[in-house]
């Protein structure tokens, strides 16, 4: 074979090498084999591996067609290969990229603040419905609200409301204000403080829809949680200290009643082993009409209950 020949070949391998379908193969065989992250559903390692892809490539992997159909440069091929390394020390995908997609919005996510959850979108249809209903002042809290993704869009999806959102992280509510400006969701607004102690008294007897996603996992399991949760959320966000992780739930059934409308909801997101007793803590609470609601998987993700 001629130099040039040889040239030629080594040029054509190096570009097959390049492709965005090949990188995506090998970083998602990576980040299944990693003891870091927890491979909870199928398609996971995938999926990771094609959001860090269009992050280095600087797409929207919503909006941009079908990322395989890409070449990376020298420069892009480093720096994905940079984010895959931190990926697989059990960095959470959204961290890394500082953003997270949720109900159709593009949130800012920061390290330190309890991260979005994709599960969580089914507490804001069922939030969205029922504030809907209402007729007049529509007003929704959501407690611990971390980076505001629930009041959010809750407040996106209902313009006509007044969406608030709590946590005792002052980093928490500032990054969702930074949020409702950057998305001009100017009804959603956020407070520091715990539960529901620092809301405006002007809303007591107003609120019509209060959500919680609880840090519901009990003191003495954190330590048996993922590397890529125990070692990158903020433990106040995990765990509220008790020893069933029902400690938030059972101080909320107590104190929403005086902000709640009659006829107000409560809606906590919830693991489904806690479901039950979620329930019992809400009917001693003094709520009727308490009801575990399935997500799209047949799990349930929220129990509700009516004041």
């Amino acid at each position: 074979m001629s130099k040039v020949a040889s040239r030629g070949a080594v040029s054509a391998r190096s570009s097959v090498r390049t492709t965005a379908a090949d990188l995506l193969s090998d970083a998602e065989n990576r980040i299944e084999a990693s003891r870091n992250i927890e491979h909870w559903q199928a398609g996971l390692a995938r999926w990771d591996a094609e959001v860090l892809l269009a992050h280095a490539l600087g797409v929207d992997i919503d909006g941009d067609g079908d990322i395989t159909l890409n070449t990376a440069s020298a420069a892009q091929r480093r720096r994905f290969e940079a984010l895959v390394e931190r990926r697989l020390t059990g960095e959470p995908v959204n961290h890394i990229t500082g953003h997270f997609r949720f109900c159709g919005l593009d949130l800012m996510v920061r390290p330190g603040v309890f991260s979005p959850r994709a599960s969580s979108e089914h507490m804001v249809a069922e939030a969205v419905t029922r504030l809907r209903r209402r007729r007049g002042r529509r007003v929704a809290v959501d407690v611990a609200t971390g980076a505001g993704a629930v009041a959010l869009a809750t407040a996106a999806q209902v313009r006509r409301s007044e969406v608030w959102g709590a946590d005792i992280s002052a980093e928490a509510a500032r990054l969702g204000r930074a949020n409702a400006r950057r998305l001009q969701l100017d009804n959603a607004r956020f407070v520091t403080g715990d539960m529901l102690a620092t809301l405006p008294r002007a809303l007591r007897g107003e609120v019509h829809v209060i959500t919680i996603h609880p840090p519901y996992v009990a003191r003495q399991e954190v330590r048996t949680l993922p590397v890529e949760i125990r070692r990158f959320e903020p433990r106040h966000t995990l765990t509220d200290g008790s020893d069933d992780g029902l400690g938030l739930v059972r101080r909320l059934a107590d104190d929403a009643p005086g902000w709640l409308r009659p006829g107000g909801y409560v809606l906590v997101e919830i693991a489904p082993y806690l479901a039950r007793r979620t329930a019992t803590v809400l009917r001693r609470g003094g709520f009727g009409d308490v009801r575990s609601l399935r997500d799209g998987l047949g799990v349930t993700r929220v129990v509700v209950g009516q004041l």
